[in-house]
């Protein structure tokens, strides 16, 4: 049995406690509750831990209904929307054909959207796709997805999210001939994944209003896109949308490509369920944001990509890098310098946003005995998964 001092470290102003101790002391901090049992201590038995068995830090449950949105706008607004939504027209060659497809892919997201909901309240557990794997098909499909997401999807997909962000922050000390030293793109991208790493292990409250700064953001220049597009068309340069589906292709396997590349810019509906212990009141806010967020990203997709489609012919789509960034220089002329900065914002706040979701199945499976148990110890005085975000930093 341990004594309640051994839990804290007089050196260390961050102190870790694993939800495994074997005792704890009782104590309920805003919204978090350190619960414990003693079953032959001098104090015996402490009051308020009578009904637990075992002992708890759980997470603060700071998240509300607009945290819940940001996250899955965060997520879901990547860098991706702005550099490269050509897949679909690639594939199809058709405006209007295009478009469609956008419309039913943001249906299919929100179908899937939906079930998640539905998982997230009938399984209100953190972890995401692990948790439901686990619940449905037991230990070793659970341990299997988890340790390919840990070691594989986590890590790449923070890289390569941090050098979007570093190219677009470096590019402009760079004349178009000169090319981006690597050395500087994954350093500039290692500082930016660290700093947010801290960021989410010290100042949780700082980081949830950050997101919803950036989630407003991103909107804000989505919605210029959008206003710029439609001015650009009220102009009378409509000549884009004169045959909107000559040309479309048929064949089911280019088709299918433009499904997958529709559907893949509306991922990441799913990582609010990665953070369900941390919603306060799951059962209303997790449904509520989603029902909030999908609509509105297929909205605002298939009206950016319309603006695009005014403004860039689609063989000009297909040829560009970064579609934005030709859209701006078409149309915006000299305040064309403001797309990469919200592409640079845009790929900030999604690193930031997978960072802290991912951290919490790490945190979840380690709780449950497929990673090492330290992984699943909690600041208690940040109420975060440090281990877990340190581990995955690594």
């Amino acid at each position: 049995m341990r004594a309640a001092s051994d839990l804290q470290s007089p050196t260390s102003e961050m102190v870790l406690l694993t939800p495994a101790s074997e005792t704890a002391p009782s104590a309920t901090t805003e919204n978090a509750t350190v619960a414990g049992m003693s079953n032959g201590g001098v104090g015996g038995q402490r009051e308020g831990s009578a009904e637990s068995n075992t002992s708890a830090v759980r997470m603060k449950k700071q998240l509300g209904l607009l945290e819940g949105v940001a996250i899955i706008l965060g997520i879901i607004f990547g860098s991706g929307i702005f550099i490269s939504p050509k897949g679909v027209i690639r594939e199809v060659e058709a405006v209007g054909t295009s478009l469609i497809i956008w419309v039913l892919c943001g249906l299919l997201s929100m179908i899937g959207a939906l079930c998640y909901a539905e998982l997230g309240t009938a399984i209100p557990k953190s972890g995401g796709d692990y948790a439901y794997i686990l619940e449905a098909y037991g230990s070793l499909p659970a341990f299997l997805y988890l340790w390919d997401a840990m070691m594989i999807f986590v890590p790449t997909t923070n890289a390569i999210m941090g050098l979007t962000f570093a190219s677009y922050v470096l590019q402009p000390f760079f004349d178009n001939e000169c090319s981006i030293p690597e050395g500087a793109l994954q350093l500039l991208a290692a500082v930016t994944i660290c700093f947010l790493t801290y960021l989410n292990s010290c100042y949780m409250k700082v980081t949830t209003k950050m997101q919803n700064v950036i989630m407003f953001t991103k909107i804000a220049a989505l919605v210029l896109i959008i206003i710029v597009g439609v001015v650009w068309m009220c102009m009378g340069h409509v000549q884009n949308f004169d045959k909107p589906f000559e040309n479309t292709q048929t064949d089911p396997g280019k088709l299918s490509v433009a499904f997958y590349s529709g559907i893949f810019s509306y991922a990441g509906w799913n990582y609010l369920n990665f953070m369900t212990e941390e919603l306060r009141d799951p059962y209303k806010n997790l449904p509520r944001a989603i029902y909030i967020s999908l609509p509105l990203v297929t909205a605002i997709y298939v009206l950016a990509n319309m603006a695009y489609l005014a403004v860039l012919a689609p063989a000009e789509m297909i040829a560009s890098d970064a579609i934005a960034v030709s859209f701006g220089n078409r149309v915006l002329g000299l305040w064309s310098f403001i797309i990469p900065i919200m592409v640079a914002i845009s790929a900030f706040g999604g690193l930031s946003v997978h960072i802290m979701t991912s951290s919490r199945m790490c945190f979840v499976g380690a709780r449950n005995g497929h990673m090492p148990a330290i992984l699943s110890n909690i600041s208690v005085k940040q109420f975060t998964p440090v281990p877990s975000l340190v581990f995955l930093v690594i």
